[in-house]
């Protein structure tokens, strides 16, 4: 892991499996941000990584870290694909310890949230960003209301982390934002 260039340290983190369809956003949202930092458009400071959501490398990752975030595939009561969703503090606390058989990786970030809180390993902030899947059957491409939204999620993404570092202002709950499994 490179040293951080400022004084404190911000991370996002996709979590998802390219292979699995609609799993693949949290990945495709890294490669957007990816892309907005060698357009300038992001600090290149930001950290930028993606796994599959193995608790003990995500610990490691946001370690030290004065803002994570994590962008994964999501799945709510309410079907509406493509839908982003956000959840800070005591929101991310209800993220759902296991995903059961929906998901395509077996342990997750709610493991990862739960072995943190134990070893007091989470960041000063965390935001978990959720995107709506359709599909997570096999397959490489993403659908369309997947596609449309990890630029979307992106962009959010990419202004919460200009907030952060500038004027230390967040982002306002989306309209629909909602609880969610993410997978």
């Amino acid at each position: 892991m490179p040293p951080p260039c400022e004084s404190f340290r911000i991370v996002v983190i996709g979590i998802g499996n390219a292979y699995r369809r609609d799993d693949g956003a949290g990945p495709a949202v890294v490669a957007c941000l990816a892309d907005r930092v060698r357009k300038g458009l992001l600090p290149s400071s930001v950290v930028l990584r993606t796994g599959d959501g193995e608790p003990a490398r995500l610990l490691s990752w946001w370690e030290g870290a004065e803002l994570a975030v994590v962008v994964d595939a999501a799945r709510t009561p309410e079907a509406a694909p493509g839908r982003v969703l956000r959840l800070e503090g005591a929101e991310v606390a209800d993220v759902s310890p296991s995903c059961g058989p929906a998901g395509s990786h077996g342990l997750g970030l709610g493991e990862a949230l739960r072995l943190a809180r134990v070893l007091a390993k989470l960041p000063r902030r965390l935001v978990v960003y959720g995107i709506q899947a359709e599909d997570t059957g096999f397959g490489a491409e993403l659908t369309r209301e997947t596609r449309a939204a990890v630029e979307h999620a992106a962009e959010r993404i990419r202004q919460e982390i200009l907030d952060h570092r500038g004027r230390g202002e967040r982002p306002v709950a989306q309209p629909g934002d909602q609880r969610a499994t993410l997978l």
